[in-house]
């Protein structure tokens, strides 16, 4: 764990990685806490606002006999169990038990509809499926024909469909004689499919010594976690990589509860109410989720009684308007990270270890290799653009993707991972994201990163959400083009397209301002809150 009382250099310069042979994830965040003190692992809070908490004690015997019963109908080491499931205690219970048994765990998103389920469940060939009713009522039409390798479904309602198995009725009295499987810290114990901004999905898969690799990261983007008293919660997902391991399974880790609440409509004034009820002390929060209490409420501690001690945000840059926000209306530094499905968290800002620099997303979290690149993977100087890479081996890094080693393959270049992002690094080490490299606009010879133009149009107080994108131009090769998403109280007029235009042409350069502006209702985004930019190419 990183010491609080060191200086950055002195983290970096002792800073060693501790990855054992034999490593297995339940263990470590359930079964060495599990001591019969009854500490507190685990806080559900349902749609009428009361709670249920649930010790490590009760997570391990209830996974034990989970893994006990899937292991006497014949589930062994490999095989894949997907997880459909939102933020609940049924969600812990079924990756812990997979974990145990030397399977492999398939989180997915709770709200994946028929293709997205259907491409991940037969990509994957998952034999175990564990669900809920709205879940369980998704599945019924893509069964038989569609879903072949598909053995079992778990249904966690107390009367499940007739051809699913009771989740809470399988479980044996006792787990009997279950011993948990002696796994290797390389033994793969995750896959997490990738959100779909460059394509088709892929399941990055992850060994148990990812969640060791995360946990550098998450200290730092969490100002020296864990501290007394501190409880997590996120409103992302527990099935995308930045709820599971930014968020859950980190926290366990360290014997920090974690609080757990799906919302079924993100509003403002209901997360800060729960932050407030719950005394919350750390949260992840997405960048959307962000602009969208910055939108409703500009000082909530007036209205609640927050306890918040740090806030970290990954995904997408958030600009210095969004930062100075967070810290005058949550009272906190909001600390920027950012990795990637196969590599997380290399990269994180540290409000109580170093000053955050405008533009900049953060320093290489200590351990992590972090360098600028070209596409042969040699390293640039110091402030040259080029792809943001990651040196190989890293214990967060993936093990590859899921029956696609040609796709693994083209990941790296020579020693490095690459991102896909571009950026540079300052004489500091700060790293700067300019952009996905597919997403960088090349106009009348310059090269210009939507980035820094986001950041600025953000700051106009008419855009609530902006994402800028190259529209093809015979005399330029391509234009900056505009999509912006208005605050309240303001409407699409040429005025305004003027004004904003002149906001961003007198902030940055006059090459980089958007010759083009096009407002939406609301921006098309992955399921993750990314902004899919290929679609706003679509529609320049």
């Amino acid at each position: 764990m990183i010491n609080k009382s060191d200086s950055l250099d002195t983290i970096k310069r002792t800073f060693q990685w501790d990855i054992p042979e034999y490593f297995n994830i339940a263990d470590a965040v359930c079964d060495r806490w599990a001591d019969g003190s009854g500490r507190r692992a685990l806080v559900i809070e349902h749609n009428d606002n009361e709670s249920v908490s649930y010790s490590f004690d009760q997570l391990k015997d209830l996974s034990d006999r989970l893994a006990a019963h899937w292991r006497d109908i014949g589930i062994t080491r490999g095989d894949r169990i997907a997880i459909f499931l939102p933020q609940s205690l049924e969600t812990v219970v079924a990756h812990l038990a997979a974990y145990k048994l030397g399977a492999i765990a398939l989180p997915l998103f709770y709200l994946f509809g028929p293709d997205a389920l259907s491409f991940r469940l037969n990509n994957s060939q998952a034999r175990l499926l564990v669900t809920d009713g709205p879940g369980a009522a998704k599945i019924a039409k893509m069964l038989h024909d569609d879903l072949p390798h598909l053995d079992d479904i778990y249904c966690t309602e107390a009367q499940p469909p007739e051809d699913m198995r009771s989740f809470w009725g399988s479980l044996p009295q006792t787990a009997g004689d279950f011993q948990a499987a002696q796994t290797r810290a390389d033994d793969l114990a995750v896959i997490i499919y990738t959100s779909g901004t460059t394509g088709k999905p892929k399941g990055a898969t992850h060994a148990h010594r990812v969640l060791l690799g995360h946990l550098p990261g998450v200290e730092l983007s969490h100002d020296f976690f864990p501290q007394p008293d501190d409880l997590m919660w996120t409103p992302a997902d527990w099935a995308w990589i930045g709820g599971l391991l930014d968020v859950l399974l980190p926290s366990l880790y360290h014997g920090v509860p974690v609080l757990g609440r799906r919302f079924e409509k993100f509003e403002a004034s209901a997360v800060f109410a729960l932050m407030a009820r719950h005394h919350v002390r750390n949260v992840f929060f997405p960048p959307t989720a962000l602009k969208m209490l910055r939108s409703a409420e500009s000082d909530p501690r007036q209205k609640w009684d927050l306890k918040l001690r740090s806030v970290a945000s990954g995904g997408e840059s958030l600009g210095d308007e969004l930062i100075a926000w967070g810290k005058k209306a949550l009272g906190v530094t909001i600390n920027e990270f950012y990795g990637q499905t196969e590599c997380n968290v290399v990269v994180s800002g540290c409000g109580a270890l170093y000053p955050r620099v405008s533009g900049a997303i953060g320093r290489a979290v200590p351990g992590h290799d972090v360098a600028i690149v070209d596409s042969d993977g040699k390293p640039l100087p110091t402030g040259e653009v080029g792809h943001i890479a990651i040196r190989s081996p890293d214990p967060v890094m993936f093990l590859g993707y899921w029956g696609n080693p040609q796709a693994t393959h083209e990941k790296f270049a020579g020693a490095y991972l690459l991102t896909g992002d571009l950026g540079r690094m300052d004489g500091e080490s700060y790293i700067y994201y300019v952009g996905r490299d597919d997403d960088v606009i090349t106009s009348a010879g310059y090269r210009i990163g939507p980035g820094p133009i986001e950041e600025c149009l953000l700051k106009h107080p008419a855009v609530q959400m902006a994402a800028v994108v190259g529209k093809k131009d015979a005399q330029r090769t391509e234009i900056v083009k505009a999509y912006i998403v208005l605050a309240p109280g303001f409407e699409a007029t040429a005025a305004l397209t003027a004004e904003i235009q002149q906001h961003v042409r007198e902030r940055l350069a006059a090459h980089e301002y958007p010759r083009e502006i096009s407002f939406l209702d609301e921006m098309p985004t992955t399921v993750t809150g990314k902004i899919l930019r290929r679609e706003l190419r679509d529609l320049a």
